[in-house]
């Protein structure tokens, strides 16, 4: 017989419930053991009022105002699916109460006093919260650092080159639309064949994105930084550093945005102190917490956002030790970016939170 708890369930507050994380989120925490008590949606005054189903009960959107914080406190949990700026507004609003932020945003990722968790590698950091928030990564170091750590603990990591592949949607419902509405525009036809057909077929229309994503690949994503780096690319390198706690790690990013609706991959190149062998390798992938190894090519089998989409692992494949050098492993991830690289982090990361209060 399982014990009963000695306090009330938590609450569990989720600012940014009606975007495209928090939709996902939503049908999770319909999916997963029920540790919470209230639940409260909160979103943009514009979504206020919308009933959304939440354990097969009607819950109406509020407004993100401060009273629609009112009654939490210690042990309660609020999750942040919002824009940085948001949680920055917010977030301290929530701490103030007594209750702990988990952010899903860019806002808190490089503050020393916020721990940047991701379960499956450093969960006993979210304990350590001194402003009473706890970061999650983005979406492609989420999905990328479960593998990383697990061959780190084994091998030890010295350096890492990485090209992300990243889906429309990462860029939240504004990215999946843009791409819907550039697909229509280009469908049936040559267009792609010619420099510029694309572009004129589009127009302005390019969304949150820096160029035309239909029938094209984008190399880049965020904003101009130094050296021509974009800024999401020196937030990967930082992120990784700080989980795996490897703040000199070198780590080369090229991130590329591609006309995939669900599901981010990555093309890893990592370098060890130690010799590598492929086949012990997968053994350890095959092993470590949130990863699914499918490596099978031969046979057609590897990751594709395709079989990624809707599922809570990264998945890993076309694992191949280096040609040209002994210390170093190639290999392939997908995850579903909605999933497994935002709602998932942060849920887990919230019922960690939870299970102290238990």
């Amino acid at each position: 017989m399982t014990a009963a708890r000695s306090t009330p369930a938590p609450a569990l507050a989720v600012v940014g419930a009606t975007g495209a994380v928090g939709s996902v989120l939503l049908r999770m925490v319909s999916e997963r053991a029920d540790v919470w008590g209230d639940i409260r949606l909160i979103a943009s005054g514009r979504s206020a009022g919308r009933m959304l189903s939440v354990r097969g009960q009607e819950c109406e959107v509020l407004a993100l105002t401060e009273d629609a914080f009112d009654g939490l406190g210690p042990g309660d949990v609020a999750l942040f699916l919002t824009p940085a700026e948001i949680s920055a507004r917010w977030a301290p609003v929530v701490t103030a109460r007594g209750a702990v932020v988990v952010d899903q945003s860019a806002a808190f990722r490089d503050d020393p006093e916020v721990p940047l968790v991701v379960p499956e590698i450093n969960a006993h950091a979210a304990r350590i919260r001194p402003r009473g928030i706890v970061a999650a990564p983005d979406t492609v170091t989420a999905a990328m650092v479960a593998s990383l750590g697990a061959l780190h603990a084994e091998y030890g990591l010295t350096e890492l080159a990485v090209s992300t592949y990243q889906a429309a949607s990462a860029a939240g419902r504004a990215g999946s639309e843009a791409l819907r509405r550039q697909l229509s525009l280009v469908a049936g036809t040559s267009l792609g064949e010619q420099p510029g057909d694309v572009r004129r077929a589009v127009g302005e229309d390019t969304g949150p994105f820096a160029a035309p994503l239909a029938l094209n690949v984008v190399p880049w994503c965020g904003e101009l930084d130094e050296d021509g780096w974009s800024s999401h690319e020196l937030a990967v390198r930082a992120q990784t550093r700080r989980i795996l706690q490897l703040e000199t790690l070198p780590v080369s990013v090229t991130c590329v945005r591609v006309p995939v609706l669900t599901g981010d991959s990555l093309t890893v190149r990592a370098g060890f102190e130690n010799e590598v062998k492929a086949a012990h390798a997968r053994e350890i992938l095959e092993a470590a917490p949130g990863v699914v190894l499918v490596d099978d090519p031969a046979a057609g089998e590897f990751p594709t956002p395709v079989d990624a989409a809707g599922t809570d692992p990264a998945w890993v494949g076309r694992v191949r030790a280096s040609l040209d050098d002994p210390y170093a492993l190639e290999f392939f991830v997908c995850a579903d970016n909605l999933r497994k690289g935002a709602a998932l982090n942060a849920t887990q990361i919230a019922e960690l939170i939870a299970g102290e209060f238990a």
